[in-house]
């Protein structure tokens, strides 16, 4: 694509194209960013940059710069001051922090088939009460003794869009705490800093990242958590903390840091520029138009698919045997549980909601 960064007369739309076409150049008509993201030019040339500097020996210095960045970045999406976010690797981690911090007996309140991630260290203590309800009833079924509600603000199955707002005046009248995955999320959808107790997301997604940095929010007093993961990086003065027990843990959130992917870190400061440059309302109209003209389209065709109004995520139930067919065509799409889930981020088009479209009617 070619086309560069714009004037100081251009409109909003054609700084956003512009931009757009200046970082991002697919080879197929890619619809599946709920699976993983096209990465920015930028990030592209900023991992070369750190696989060149590490080849020559300079020192490390600018890669574990780039994890303050990039935890300023993500600060600054979450609304939330940069103190209260640790740095680590993938959501299971952290999700086995939360899991460690609740006592013998505690119930965990789920929504049915969510993602592995956000479930699964909770069963694996072996010792709490996990409890599994529909999406559409977990603020309902928040009760006494409730410990934890734990949930992704996104369903990665079919986009389905859960009541945050709701979610947390239900857990705080019955003293419950709330962990909120996120990772289907941040990049197109607003994150408010009190929407939850503990909010999670990796960064290969929406946020336009290479594989292996992700971020937790915590509250100001830490909540429940014990650092039971602590290495070096989540001393206070780090470089003092490498032999030995670690002499005094962060003040901040980075005690809750693990040793950074720093090539990943690297990429993910280009990444998270590009998408404060973009800014996530105008990433989330230009996405939730596309996702609208596909479910018209898919109406005119005779599909129905799973509601989940104002999500990115489109998941049409039956059509998901299609997926090789249409990879074969050079359609990115995913199958999830036999469903065809099409994600629209962007760097697509009309043009590709119509071809998908084209290739669905036959």
């Amino acid at each position: 694509m070619d086309g560069g960064i714009p004037g100081p007369h251009s409109g909003p739309m054609e700084t956003f194209e512009n931009l757009v076409r200046a970082e991002f150049a697919p080879k197929n008509t890619y619809l599946n960013t709920a699976s993983n993201a096209l990465l920015p030019a930028r990030t592209v040339a900023a991992l070369q940059e750190a696989v060149r500097l590490r080849a020559e020996g300079r020192a490390l210095d600018p890669l574990f710069a780039d994890v303050e960045a990039c935890r300023a970045a993500y600060a600054r999406l979450a609304g939330v001051p940069a103190e209260r976010v640790a740095a680590g690797a993938t959501v299971a981690l952290y999700t086995s922090l939360v899991a460690a911090s609740l006592p013998p007996g505690a119930e965990v309140l789920t929504a049915e088939g969510d993602f592995s991630s956000v479930l699964n260290p909770f069963h694996a203590r072996g010792d709490l009460k996990v409890r599994a309800v529909p999406l559409e009833r977990l603020t309902e079924s928040v009760r006494p003794g409730t410990a934890l509600v734990a949930v992704s603000a996104v369903q990665s199955a079919d986009g389905r869009i859960a009541d945050l707002a709701a979610l947390r005046e239900a857990a705080r009248g019955h003293g419950a705490r709330t962990y909120v995955d996120f990772s289907q999320a941040a990049g197109w959808l607003p994150m408010a800093a009190d929407a939850c107790d503990y909010g999670v997301s990796i960064t290969f997604k929406w946020l336009l990242g290479p594989h292996g940095a992700a971020f937790l929010v915590v509250p100001e007093d830490f909540g429940d958590l014990t650092p039971v993961q602590a290495g070096w990086v989540a001393g206070e003065n780090p470089w003092e903390s490498c032999y030995g027990p670690v002499p005094e843990l962060a003040r901040s959130a980075r005690r809750f840091d693990s040793s950074p992917a720093l090539f990943d870190y690297a990429g993910l400061r280009a990444s998270l520029e590009l998408v404060e440059e973009l800014g996530v309302d105008t990433v989330r109209a230009h996405d939730l138009s596309l996702a609208d003209r596909f479910r018209a389209g898919l109406d005119s065709l005779g599909h129905t698919p799973v509601p989940s109004p104002g999500s990115p995520i489109v998941s049409v139930p039956g059509l998901g045997r299609l997926q090789p067919e249409l990879a074969e065509a050079g359609i990115a799409v995913s199958n999830r549980a036999g469903n065809l889930r099409a994600s629209f981020h962007l760097y697509n088009t009309a043009a590709d909601v119509d071809r998908l479209l084209d290739a669905l009617s036959g």
